[in-house]
Order: C-alpha cells, then structure tokens, then sequence
C-alpha cells in the first residue's frame, strides 16, 4: 500500500448550528456569529441552563425529505452526504460500476437514546416499537449506503470524539490499498438530553458561551451536525473528468491510555498521532499553515493539547472553532476537517471564539481575530474520551 500517496477529495458537506451548509458554516466563522443558546427540543431539571448549539428543527427538514424518517443522527449525515455530492457534481448513477465505501464516525448515534420507550416499559406498557426498528436499521453508514445504493464496504467508527477524524483517515487507507474507488466519509451527531445531562454530571460543562483556550475557561457546550467528504481515488477522477477540491496527505492515530476521560497531561498520545500524521505526508512543521484544534474548552484537553503545540509548532497559529458550533462529539473531527479545507481555500482562518484572557500555564494563545495565511497544507487534530488522539494533514492545490 502506498500510504504517501495524497487522496483527492472532490466534494464537502457540512452543517452545524452555525449554518446548513459549508459556505453558511463559513460565513458565521468569518462573521464572528455565535449561536449558544438554552436546548429548544429538550428540558432539564438542572439549576442551570446550559448553553448548546442546535440546529433549528424547520431548517433541517427543508434538507432532505428522509430526515423524519431516520434517526436524527442518520438525517444530519443524509444532509451533509447530499450537500457532498452536489458538490462534487456526483450523482448516485455515477457510482455504478465503482467499488465505493462508507465510513462514519458517530457517538450518539450508536445508542437508542429514547426516553419515551423505556419509560413506558418500565410501566409495564407496551411501548411503540417503531423506535427499535429504527435504531436496528439506523447505523449511520447503512443508512447512507442504502440511500445511494451503495454495496461496498460499510462501516460506523465510534472513537469517542475522535470518530469523524478517524472515519476520514480509514476511508483514505482504502483508496490507497485498493479496496475502493471512492468512500463517503466523516462524522454525524445530534443533541439530546442523555448526553446533555451526562456532561453537566461530568462537571466539564460550561453554563455562558465556551471559551476555548481561556484563562477563565469552564468546560465545553454540546453540540450537533455533521460533515461528509467524497474521497476518490486518480482512476475514478479520470474517468470521470472531475478535478479535487483538496487532497487528504496523511493521517495518524494514537492512543495514551491515561484514563477514562482525560487525556495524559505530557500529551505523548497527540504528539504521537501528529507525528504519524506528518510522516504519511511526508510533510514537517514548517510547511504547516495553520492548525484547528479540538479545543474542547475544558481545562485538561486545552492544557494536553496546548503543551503538543507548544512543543511541535512554536511558531504557526491555531483556533478551535468549537466556540461557533459547539462540541459535536463523533461529528467534530470531521466537520473541522471541512473548515480547515475550507480556510485554505479563503487563505484565512477564523478568530478563536470567546477567546479573551491568554493563560501563562499554556504558554501559546490561538488567533484573535480574522488572519490572513499564506501556506497550502494544514493540519486539524482530535482528541477523545479513552486517551485516544487523531490527527489529519490536509492540503489543497491552487
């Protein structure tokens, strides 16, 4: 296999609170455009309210007519995998003949997240099983391969928050070994009051806007969406006369081991996923652009992570854009890959949202505002429960 070999990504889609799309997703970054706010489709018995970053249920509907019809989670990816394929002008009929993949990273939507069935069952009354016919059918990748008529290897990675990121780098080993021609690739998940109420129990949940990166940082806000690339391999963009928006160089992987839920503080588990990375591209860090973090806003990520870049890239400017979408769990590592290609593009990279007060114990501070870049290669980095840390080189040609 040739692991070296960068693999062309010819369509995107994206959507978050921030917007539907990749370019409404963009234009709020580049806006500045923060929409936390108390949750709409659940409630809670907390004290506090805690800010989250929800699409808007009439604007999901609009997307596809599927959207009721599957999980939540299945209908953000459904969304972003259309947005994908327009993109790329690719319509269903054009994968026949092709051997094409399906590789999405989710965390919410591994689980049966509904309320309403077990209490009834708890009452003893017999709950609607509609919802267990829909959770049997609703794997994430199935539901999209289905949809497309996609017969080739189908598989739903849950890696904590690192699932989009690593969907993404598996999807692009098989390009490189063969096994496909094309993969649908990257990351869905939606709110809901389980893992709302799971975080705030954690205690790494902020109850104002997140600051990632901030002196006076408190915890995360949840979020939902998703962001789906079409990956090809050179055959099929030949045969097809269709040209790369950009390319994924390499990918890396890595776990610490540390602990359940906190990542190892000397940052071993990033550095070495980063370095895998680097190598599979056969790139250094002086031809890095820029970096988009995971940047949960929890104490302990943004000190592992801040110490990783403090060490490997002294000197190239970072953010993490989880102050306009929130933490979107297995969806986050793809749908920053989507911004990241997408600040190449625009040669600039968004301000660091809720960024205010630089913290001396992290000893480097992300962008405050608007900035302009010159360099084509950049890399976005995931960090998850577990210890489990991945890594992506990405890279556009003008």
């Amino acid at each position: 296999m040739n692991r070296s070999a960068p693999v062309a990504i010819t369509g995107i889609g994206c959507l978050s609170a921030a917007g539907i799309s990749l370019k409404e997703n963009m234009a709020s970054l580049f806006a500045g455009k923060r929409r936390a706010a108390p949750p709409v489709r659940f409630s809670s018995s907390h004290p506090l309210s805690y800010p989250v970053y929800e699409i808007p249920e009439d604007q999901l509907s609009k997307i596809t007519p599927e959207f009721n019809e599957v999980s939540r989670t299945c209908g953000l990816g459904l969304a972003a995998t259309i947005e994908a394929m327009k993109d790329a002008c690719l319509e269903a009929e054009q994968m026949t003949g092709l051997k094409v993949g399906v590789c999405i990273g989710t965390t919410v939507g591994s689980a049966m997240n509904n309320e309403e069935f077990y209490r009834d069952y708890r009452r003893s009354v017999h709950p609607d099983m509609t919802v267990i016919e829909r959770f049997l059918t609703g794997n994430p990748a199935s539901v999209i391969a289905r949809e497309f008529g996609i017969t080739g290897p189908c598989q739903t990675i849950v890696n904590a928050c690192s699932s989009g990121t690593d969907a993404i780098g598996i999807g692009a080993s098989w390009i490189r070994s063969g096994m496909c021609d094309m993969v649908i690739a990257g990351g869905a998940d939606e709110l809901c009051r389980v893992t709302y109420n799971g975080f705030i129990s954690l205690m790494i949940t902020d109850d104002s806007p997140c600051r990632p990166f901030d002196r006076n940082r408190k915890g995360l806000n949840l979020g939902e969406g998703a962001a789906i690339l079409i990956m090809e391999a050179d055959s099929a963009l030949l045969e097809k006369e269709r040209h790369a928006r950009a390319f994924v160089l390499g990918y890396g992987s890595a776990c610490d081991g540390y602990h359940l839920t906190a990542p190892s503080p000397d940052g071993k588990g990033l550095r070495n996923a980063i370095a895998d990375a680097l190598q599979e591209s056969g790139k250094s860090a002086v031809d890095i652009a820029f970096i988009n973090t995971h940047g949960t806003a929890t104490k302990d990520n943004d000190r592992t992570e801040a110490r990783a870049l403090r060490e490997m890239f002294p000197d190239v400017p970072f953010f993490s854009t989880k102050g306009y979408t929130g933490h979107t769990l297995g969806a986050a590592g793809a749908i920053e890959v989507a911004f990241t290609i997408a600040c190449l593009e625009a040669g600039m990279i968004p301000a660091n949202a809720g960024f205010a007060s630089p913290d001396p114990e992290l000893g480097v501070t992300p962008v405050i505002e608007n900035t302009i870049i010159s360099k084509d290669i950049a890399l976005s980095d995931s960090l998850a429960f577990g210890g489990h840390n991945g890594a992506l080189v990405l890279g556009i040609e003008r």
